[in-house]
């Protein structure tokens, strides 16, 4: 009982920090490109137009990635969906090694009547 809710505390607090560190990414990324386009409406760069427009959108790429293993991957693939798979593998390993030992055990009296 104890060792579950260490484990719920544990997986709250992760999951806590994942979030604090995903809001901290959006509040980076909106600094971030606000500074970009200030600095381009200052520089009046002529090089390239929209270069601040590629880097803007190349970082809010990256933030909807996070975002989404975040709130969508670990939400689901959590500590209890790989228990959930990891049970159900052994289980299938246990069923394939007991047909296995049946096999092996049918086999056995026909091997012994050929000697």
């Amino acid at each position: 009982m104890e060792k579950e809710v260490h484990e719920q505390y544990e997986y709250a607090r992760r999951r806590i920090k994942q979030k604090k560190r995903l809001y901290f990414h959006f509040v980076v990324f909106v600094l971030g490109s606000l500074l970009l386009f200030l600095g381009h409406n200052f520089l009046n760069s002529t090089v390239v137009s929209d270069w601040y427009l590629w880097i803007i959108t190349f970082w809010l790429f990256l933030f909807i990635l996070h975002f989404i293993k975040i709130f969508i991957t670990d939400r689901f693939m959590n500590k209890d969906w790989e228990r959930e798979q990891i049970d159900r593998l052994v289980a299938l390993q246990k069923k394939k090694v007991e047909q296995l030992q049946i096999q092996i055990e049918n086999d056995e009296p026909n091997n012994s009547t050929k000697l």
